[in-house]
């Protein structure tokens, strides 16, 4: 009798087990989904092979009153028009890893990076989802982005999962799944296939205007 209801125990013990197993993976399958679906570039392409900012020449740029002042770690010269403290901002970034859902010096995502510069540079808080973030700007075509402005992704079925900070020169600022904080141009295979929209903040001013 004892050995039947001992029985019936341990067979209770491993139902409700079981359960709170599957509960745990199912509430950690809807919060992972959420964010995949913003960087969802980061399982469908490592981006092998794309183009190093150390690499690029921009000594042909289209830049007015050239300084000597350059980004350090992006290697773009600067020149007055440029907003230095975004390349400040983009200097203590760069390199640093990607990490789905991070924001900080030890793993960042797309949107975490331009929530942060936003926040730091031009004292903007946007919204956290690269999806969310196009209900406060304005979207406007490649042809008129400027420094400053948003740049939207999009995967295969229409939905926006990437963005990143347009620098000038078909140049700008992300986080690639590989190289983490980094600098590329729309211009690439990859990045060309992909491009959505650019969006502009009324509160974001340049001297690019």
């Amino acid at each position: 009798m004892k050995r039947q209801k001992t029985n019936w125990l341990l067979l209770i013990y491993f139902g409700v087990s079981v359960i709170l197993m599957s509960s745990c993976k199912l509430l950690n399958s809807l919060v992972t989904s959420e964010l995949e679906m913003e960087e969802e570039f980061a399982l469908e392409n490592m981006l092998e092979g794309a183009p190093d900012m150390t690499k690029i020449d921009t000594s042909n740029s289209n830049e007015t009153n050239a300084s000597n002042k350059s980004s350090r770690k992006i290697n773009i010269a600067l020149c007055d028009k440029d907003n230095e403290k975004l390349y400040e901002a983009i200097e203590k970034w760069y390199g640093t890893p990607y990490k789905l859902g991070g924001q900080s010096l030890k793993g960042i995502d797309c949107s975490g990076l331009a929530f942060s510069i936003y926040e730091d540079v031009y004292n903007i808080k946007l919204k956290r989802r690269a999806m969310d973030m196009v209900q406060d700007i304005k979207l406007i075509e490649r042809k008129e982005l400027r420094e400053g402005d948003l740049v939207f992704f999009i995967n295969q079925k229409g939905s926006i999962n990437h963005v990143g900070i347009y620098l000038k020169d078909d140049m700008f600022v992300h986080t690639s799944s590989s190289r983490g904080v980094t600098v590329s141009k729309l211009s690439e295979e990859y990045w060309n296939a992909r491009f959505y929209k650019g969006g502009r903040h009324s509160d974001v001013t340049t001297k690019w205007d």
